[in-house]
């Protein structure tokens, strides 16, 4: 390592890219590990590296060449397990960001924003500073008052207070980038306490989303910390198809309770993917696919399927149907695909562009019928229909991959090595 004396800030380090001595990326940086060492200030031992396929793994301090705000080289060893807390262990951005500290002066208390590593001339890393806020995080002096920002030794904090609730508002920001199954995978390397936090600051629309990417245990387990109402606001945000999955994991008075409270829309599309047995088509199916008549256009079609809501799935097909557009409809008529959207003059009508060749399936129709039809046509969204005919909803290739592989999948390693294994050392 550098012997010159060296300081860098973790929250600048955040979403850093981690290089090997030929420039190849490695990964990139999501955390700091640090070790107590009771009142002195903590030694890091490592940081944790988001790797390809999503895993965190450890890369000990002893493996790093040169780190700085601008990147980070390692010696190019690593090894691939999943990283695991240990012992005294600490997470910066995870445990340290948004604590609560005293100020040992006796001037009050107040909340960790940052954290400054500076390199000894032995090589080792030592968290010199906090970058402290003054006052408590929801106080309007975070608003108010100038200059109430502290650089401070470590030792100039009290650090009595690791039980009590902590803000999560730093950690949230650091995490901005992550997509929804990034963050639920880095949730469940957090306590259970933190998990909690967490959920607390994320908006309804955010946590909605990491929730569906949780294994159901989790889910369960973080919407229960949430009051009923916040409960509620956080299936309206989620797919219908995901909440319904959710409720269906609650004891029957609790969903029932969370769905009165839920807007009457959401909760009806809700309500009737419940009746529907888990192995059919109306249990894996979403209740919103795009819907137009047969008179609307190509450019309508296709503004409709610009919407930054849709997945890719749901913006591959539109149904074509009879009034009424919701869900169950008028009489099912036929998809059209994207591809034929885009091959064709904008003010052309959708009626004359069916597939009428793409039967739909039952909403009783088989997990196995199912994926025989999608498998069979190459489809990533197929159209169901009750026995009247009307489209209930659609099946997209992602519900029906949740379907069918293993509850654990979320958690499954792939042992191949990236990268030239090591052992974890520190």
């Amino acid at each position: 390592m550098n012997t010159n004396p060296t300081r860098v800030f973790v929250a600048r380090l955040i979403g850093l890219d981690v290089f090997d001595p030929f420039g190849d990326r490695l990964g990139r940086l999501r955390d700091v590990v640090v070790h107590s060492r009771g009142s002195d200030a903590p030694h890091a031992v490592g940081i944790v590296v988001e790797v390809t396929g999503k895993r965190r793994v450890f890369v000990p301090m002893t493996r790093l060449t040169s780190m700085d705000q601008t990147q980070i080289i390692s010696t190019g060893l690593v090894n691939l397990r999943r990283f695991e807390q240990r012992g005294a262990e600490q997470l910066v951005v995870g445990e340290l960001f948004d604590r609560k500290v005293s100020l040992a002066d006796g001037s009050g208390s107040a909340i960790v924003e940052d954290v400054a590593l500076d390199q000894q001339r032995s090589g080792d890393w030592l968290v010199s500073k906090l970058f402290v806020r003054r006052g408590d995080s929801t106080s309007r002096l975070r608003r108010l008052r100038r200059g109430h920002t502290l650089l401070i030794k470590w030792e100039e904090a009290l650090h009595d207070a690791q039980h009590e609730p902590q803000g999560a508002s730093q950690l949230v920001a650091s995490y901005e980038d992550l997509k929804p199954a990034d963050f639920a995978d880095a949730l469940q390397e957090m306590s259970d306490k933190r998990r909690f936090e967490v959920a607390a600051e994320l908006q309804d629309e955010r946590l909605a989303d990491v929730l569906q990417e949780l294994p159901e245990d989790d889910q369960v387990q973080l919407l229960s910390s949430l009051d009923n109402e916040r409960a509620a606001d956080v299936l309206e945000e989620m797919d219908p198809d995901d909440a319904a999955d959710l409720l269906a994991d609650l004891p029957s008075a609790k969903a029932e309770e969370l769905l009165l409270l839920m807007e009457p829309e959401e909760a009806d599309d809700v309500r009737r993917l419940l009746q529907y047995a888990e192995d059919t088509a109306g249990g894996l199916m979403t209740p919103v696919p795009v819907i137009l008549p047969p008179e609307a256009t190509v450019a309508e079609a296709l503004a409709h399927v610009r919407s930054e809501e849709l997945s890719p799935a749901l913006a591959s097909a539109i149904f074509v149907c009879r009034p009424p557009l919701e869900t169950p409809t008028g009489r099912f008529l036929g998809v059209v695909h994207i591809q034929q959207l885009l091959r064709s003059a904008p003010p052309e009508k959708l009626g004359s562009l069916v597939d009428k060749n793409l039967e739909p399936v039952s909403d009783l129709a088989s997990v196995s019928e199912v994926s025989h039809v999608m498998a069979s046509y190459n489809l990533v969204a197929l159209p169901v229909v009750n026995d009247a005919g009307r489209l209930v909803g659609a099946v997209t290739v992602d519900d029906l991959l949740d379907q069918l592989l293993p509850d654990d999948w979320r958690a499954h390693e792939d042992g191949e090595p990236l990268k030239k294994l090591g052992g974890r050392v520190g």
